[in-house]
């Protein structure tokens, strides 16, 4: 009877053992909404950048990794209070996310609360690795100053003339901020700001707006947007002839399906993040092969970001040699890592992953669904000076 007792107990202790000893990694981010394509690709590549990094079976030192999905329905309450149960409750060593910039910066101060390791992917304010900022954030995904000064690099000049249209928050107001500090000493001139909600669908105020301000001015006219999600601003305000007073429309890369609105735009240039046949590398090889085969169309936008996230958790726990958060954080500091878009660099100073952009110019090929964002170059992490803001 005690002999079955012990070995009862000891089974017990072995099975609490084995359990405790999954790595855990919280996936938080918008399933469900306007960016739910964002969601879906960010997932996709999370996953996908686990079974690379681990060789397929999604284990690191014997440890199964155990991911747990939660959806924040783009509110910043709820990516706050599912943060808070991830950590507590579900005891996640780890998190990822989320999509949206408003939901990240209400879960930022979550993890310096429960001093735990989140990976910011793919949500973009430069707030997030700035002024908001706290020591247990890591960001895989670009910053606003990234795809500003990507942005700059592609369309500033002499004489260079710039509108520019931004939803009205974190990303857009950030975005539009880094981009007209890139801009300085380049000879470019910022006419006009407009900044509309989140969810707007006529256009035709602001570009009334625009066009006032821009059809007696000379030189070489743009109007840059920055635009996340649906409402496709381009092609209502292109619909409006802005040629009429010699404005061309700009902006920067986007998802397959947004890529599709691009083909009225044949010539546009500006920066991306990611296009699939941009990177030449053997992660971003497999990748492509992978998901066509999985998926059957290529990896997008936020699915090479997602796979970064989950590269990078993975070199993280492989160099800590654990998921304790202080030997994540000296592993993480200044950590390089392979990625589908080469190599990335964690900046000990704010944490935030130095990167390749990529300058592109649109090609238009009637056998594609989609405008081809043909590159022009690959701006390296040299060619980037991207600011620090977190003020250290």
């Amino acid at each position: 009877m005690k002999r079955s007792i012990i070995l009862g107990l000891a089974s017990g202790l072995a099975l609490a053992s084995g359990a405790m000893a999954d790595i855990k990694i919280a996936h938080i981010y918008g399933k469900t909404g306007p960016y739910e394509a964002y969601a879906k690709q960010s997932h996709d590549g999370l996953m996908l950048g686990l079974e690379y990094a681990t060789g397929g079976t999604m284990e690191i030192d014997g440890e199964k990794i155990v991911v747990i999905e939660k959806d924040t329905q783009l509110k910043p309450e709820n990516g706050k209070a599912l943060l808070a149960e991830a950590y507590g409750d579900d005891e996640v060593d780890l998190a990822v996310g989320p999509v949206s910039s408003g939901v990240a910066l209400a879960m930022l101060p979550v993890a310096e609360e429960y001093e735990k390791i989140l990976i910011v992917e793919p949500a973009v304010a430069d707030s997030i690795t700035g002024s908001e900022w706290n020591r247990y954030i890591f960001r895989t995904g670009r910053n606003s100053s990234q795809d500003a000064v990507a942005n700059a690099i592609a369309l500033g000049g002499k004489d260079v003339k710039i509108a520019t249209l931004a939803q009205d928050y974190a990303f857009g107001r950030d975005g539009i901020s880094a981009f007209k500090e890139a801009l300085e000493g380049t000879g470019t001139t910022i006419v006009t700001e407009e900044y509309v909600p989140t969810d707007t669908t006529d256009f035709t105020a602001a570009a009334e707006r625009i066009f006032n301000a821009m059809k007696d001015i000379e030189g070489d006219k743009k109007l840059f947007v920055i635009w996340a999600g649906g409402g496709n601003p381009m092609s209502k305000i292109q619909a409006m002839d802005p040629s009429r007073f010699g404005i061309e429309i700009a902006t920067g890369g986007n998802i397959l399906a947004a890529l599709a609105a691009y083909k009225e735009f044949p010539g546009m240039e500006g920066a991306t993040y990611y296009y699939y046949e941009s990177p030449k590398n053997e992660i971003n090889d497999w990748l492509v092969k992978e998901h066509m085969a999985r998926f059957g169309t290529p990896p997008d936008f936020f699915t090479a970001g997602g796979m970064a996230a989950g590269l990078a958790a993975a070199a993280a726990i492989k160099k800590a040699g654990g998921t304790d958060t202080e030997d994540l954080i000296t592993a993480m500091e200044g950590m390089e890592w392979d990625t589908p878009k080469g190599k990335m660099v964690f900046r000990a100073e704010d944490h935030q992953a130095l990167q390749s952009m990529y300058h592109f110019k649109i090609r238009v090929d009637d056998g594609v669904a989609w405008a081809i964002p043909e590159l022009v170059r690959e701006l390296t992490i040299d060619d980037l000076p991207i600011p620090i803001r977190n003020g250290k």
